[in-house]
């Protein structure tokens, strides 16, 4: 481990993508301060900012574990731009969540069946859907089922999770990622549709 902690960035990335999850957890240790501060720093909410700097590593790792991450000599600056963007898109979310205009839209938002109550028949198929989801966290292994259930129905942070579970926030995230790519081939197995 006292070696991985001497290696660059680029190298630490290969053998992540090679399957060495100590190299990903020297790297999220080497950059997790200077990016949470970054974060924090444009959003200026501690919660807004934890929950930013989690949803950038798992952009990280899911690039880097599906091949597309670039070698260029520059990780903090890769990073730094997905939490960038993250920041960014959150905004835009929050401003547009915030807007409400009924103008040259060509869509009367005051009368469109979609932003309307939901029918009893919606709540039916709202109802079924969670019905289903709940049947195939089931199917998950005990470990990915975990870390789902903390997520989303406990509302934990992966900090939280991996304090809780005894395991490292990068291998909480992975439980994560697999629940996930679980249950959606576990969904088109058994001909289930999971969108409301």
């Amino acid at each position: 481990m006292d070696k991985l902690k001497m290696l660059p960035d680029e190298k630490l990335v290969a053998l992540y993508a090679e399957g060495n999850n100590n190299a990903f957890d020297i790297l999220l240790n080497r950059h997790k301060n200077s990016l949470y501060s970054y974060i924090y720093y444009i959003v200026r909410n501690p919660e807004i900012a934890e929950d930013l700097f989690q949803e950038t590593f798992v952009k990280v790792i899911y690039t880097i574990k599906q091949g597309r991450y670039v070698e260029n000599g520059k990780f903090k600056a890769w990073i730094t731009r997905i939490a960038h963007n993250l920041i960014i898109d959150g905004f835009r979310q929050e401003k547009n969540e915030n807007t409400i205009s009924n103008g040259d839209a060509g869509i009367d938002l005051f009368n469109d069946i979609r932003l309307c109550e939901k029918t009893i028949e919606d709540q039916i198929v709202v109802h079924q859907v969670l019905q289903d989801i709940k049947r195939l966290i089931t199917f998950l292994p005990d470990s990915q089922r975990e870390v789902l259930v903390m997520r989303y129905y406990q509302n934990l942070s992966f900090k939280e999770i991996a304090d809780k579970t005894g395991v490292s926030i990068n291998t909480a995230l992975g439980r994560m990622r697999y629940a996930i790519l679980n249950m959606r081939r576990l969904a088109q197995e058994h001909k289930i549709e999971l969108a409301v």
